[in-house]
């Protein structure tokens, strides 16, 4: 797990204060000069629609902003299985939604911490505790359906405009401890919020709990919309309010950064009763998700083993194929490649094209010295499943680690024709060009997936690089580099006026 930070909490404090205070003073009100009292510094009138408040690109460029600090300092999970599998879930649920057809981010965090969040822009975090206390898909389905309410009934900016009507100082503090408590920092946000008159505190906790309601009541639409169970939300939420007794880390961040109360379950119950009854299933690939996350959690491979093998003899399993998964994927990890290999071919022969087998089979296969069996089978794998991201990404890493880069760059553009923008195609394509010695092409490239990133001062770097490699350019590639130089020069220096505006 990449830790980027020993207190991941404070740059995004650092960002989301910054931030409260550029939207208060500057961008949307008057910027108080020499002189000018707290009481002076104002919030914008709003008026009604709240999203008069923030215009989409303000609102683009603070979710960019958000996500940035969140990668650099949250152990965001980097497995394409996993991320696409949720960032699925997440589309089906946002296709059933009042924001249908724009594009959301979901990704998951990986800390045992029971919680998700939505941030600016679309942006919603999942925690792997949280995916692991589900037991369907249909209860983590709700969880998301509610955050995605959060976004599309404009929560955040319904706080900024209640915070319009406080004191400057107590409306830049509110602003803050909202933000803080979005990403999931309950603690700093209670501190930061200690900080603010009684009065405003009281109407800001009965604002969110309104928000709260809310969005139960859009969520469990979106639930039922999408063919999920719409009683998962309040039946997810009642297991949680026994917390004590059921996680050994004692009560959910979930309960605190959203508050469960015994009216709110009896209310969702009753929304959700207005649907008509009928059983619901969970796809497969749910629980082979919730099991891969649960073998990532053992420190040691032994302790993942015996897991998974007391959990078969015992039936302690919400799936058994998906639990047999990870009894596999504990034994590789624990280099017992045989037996590995052996549970893997079986589950293959029931579901030959499962992507997470196919993958298992191959990452085995590379792991105890098979690399062109890896090999053979991803590509097999990659002519039956073209769309298959995860398997492009594997079959692309495998075919550059065996010098195989100008398959590996076909394979690679002909992916990028479906995702223009991933940062991690670009990467890989990057190392292609490394690979054929051309070096001028692979800092472009890397420039592009910086870019990709909200990352302007390395993707200039990168370009700066490029321009000095004479070997492996030409005049027309030149003039490429100069140009997309000057016009992300050109917009950094956009963004650091705008940000030293905010500041004065």
């Amino acid at each position: 797990m990449d830790r980027r930070s020993s207190n991941p909490t404070f740059p995004l404090f650092a960002l989301l204060i910054s931030l409260c205070i550029g939207f208060t003073a500057t961008a949307f009100g008057a910027v108080p000069g020499n002189g000018t009292n707290e009481e002076e510094i104002r919030l914008p009138e709003l008026g009604s629609p709240s999203d008069q408040y923030l215009t989409p690109a303000d609102e683009a460029r603070l979710g960019r902003a958000f996500m940035q600090s969140i990668l650099e300092t949250q152990p965001v999970l980097d497995d394409p299985l996993i991320t696409e599998y949720i960032q699925t879930l997440g589309n089906r649920l946002l296709n059933k939604s009042e924001a249908a057809g724009q594009e959301y981010r979901f990704f998951v965090i990986e800390e045992p911490m029971i919680n998700a969040f939505a941030g600016p822009g679309g942006h919603i975090g999942i925690y792997t505790g949280l995916i692991l206390a589900t037991q369907s898909e249909s209860e983590l389905a709700s969880v998301i359906a509610h955050e995605i309410a959060h976004v599309t009934q404009k929560h955040l900016l319904r706080a900024f405009d209640a915070a319009n009507r406080m004191s400057g100082k107590t409306a830049v503090l509110m602003l803050a401890a909202i933000l803080v408590g979005i990403a999931g920092s309950t603690d700093a946000g209670i501190a930061l919020a200690s900080g603010v008159q009684a009065g405003a505190l009281q109407e800001q906790i009965n604002f969110t709990r309104s928000n709260e309601q809310e969005a139960d009541h859009v969520g469990i639409k979106i639930l039922a919309d999408a063919e999920l169970d719409p009683r998962s939300m309040p039946v997810f939420f009642e297991r949680l309010t026994h917390a004590n007794r059921l996680f050994d880390t004692g009560i959910p961040e979930m309960l605190r950064t959203h508050p469960v109360t015994t009216n709110r379950i009896a209310d969702a119950l009753g929304r959700a009763e207005t649907y008509s009854y009928k059983q619901y299933s969970s796809d497969l690939r749910y629980f082979l998700t919730r099991e891969t996350l649960r073998m990532r959690q053992f420190k040691k491979s032994d302790e993942a083993v015996e897991h998974f093998r007391s959990g078969l003899e015992e039936g302690r399993y919400l799936n058994k194929e998906a639990h047999q998964f990870g009894y596999a994927l504990a034994l590789a990890k624990d280099r017992n490649f045989p037996a590995a290999n052996k549970l893997i071919t079986e589950l293959l022969k029931k579901r030959p094209d499962q992507v997470e087998y196919i993958l298992a089979e191959a990452n085995i296969a590379k792991e105890s010295g098979g690399r062109q069996k890896a090999l053979r089978s991803l590509e097999t794998a990659h002519m039956l499943l073209p769309d298959s991201y995860p398997v492009t990404i594997a079959y692309s890493e495998i075919l550059l680690e065996t010098g195989k880069a100008e398959e590996a760059k076909k394979t690679i553009d002909q992916a990028r024709s479906f995702r223009p923008n991933d940062p991690r195609l670009f990467r890989l394509l990057a190392k292609a060009e490394e690979n054929l010695n051309n070096s001028a092409q692979s800092h472009r490239l890397l420039a592009e997936a910086y870019v990709a990133e909200g990352k302007l001062s390395a993707a200039i770097q990168q370009l700066d690089i490029a321009l000095k490699q004479k070997k492996t350019q030409d005049f027309y590639q030149s003039s490429q580099i100069e140009a997309r130089l000057r016009e992300l020069k050109a917009l950094k220096k956009l963004e650091d006026t705008k940000n030293n505006k905010k500041k004065k």
